[in-house]
C-alpha cells in the first residue's frame, strides 16, 4: 500500500493506495482524491513549467509551461528539449514554442507578453 497526500485541494488528505485491490484509494474526502490518487500511481502527470532564452529583448529568459499535463517520466526529456530553444523578442503569452513535446499532445507556450 502506498501513502500520498493529495494536492488537488489545500485540505492535503492523507491518501492510502492498494496497488494489489485495483488501486483502490481510500483517506480522501471528495472524489476528486480518489482519482489523484488513482492517476498518481498508475500515470503521474505534470505541468512542467521553466524558461527558454530570449534574443532581442529586455530580458535574456522567457517564461513557458506546457498547457496540460504531461508524464511525469518525460519531464526531464522535455528540459532538454527545452534546452535548445531560442526565441526572439517579442513573444506573446500563449504563443507555441514546441508543438506536441515528445510526442505528446501538449504544446510548450509563452506565459508572458515579452
Amino acid at each position: 500500500m502506498k501513502e500520498l497526500v493529495c494536492i488537488v485541494c489545500p485540505k492535503g488528505c492523507r491518501l492510502h493506495v492498494d496497488e494489489e485491490n485495483n488501486y483502490s484509494v481510500t483517506g480522501n474526502s471528495c472524489p476528486r482524491g480518489a482519482e489523484y490518487g488513482h492517476n498518481e500511481i498508475k500515470n503521474p502527470t505534470r505541468v512542467l513549467t521553466s524558461t527558454v532564452r530570449l534574443e532581442g529583448g529586455l530580458y535574456r529568459r522567457c517564461p513557458v509551461k506546457t498547457n496540460k499535463a504531461v508524464p511525469k517520466r518525460l519531464l526531464m526529456d522535455i528540459m532538454q528539449a527545452l534546452n535548445s530553444v531560442s526565441l526572439k523578442a517579442p513573444v506573446q503569452a500563449g504563443q507555441v514554442v514546441l508543438p506536441h513535446v515528445c510526442g505528446t499532445d501538449a504544446d510548450v507556450i509563452v506565459t508572458k507578453n515579452l
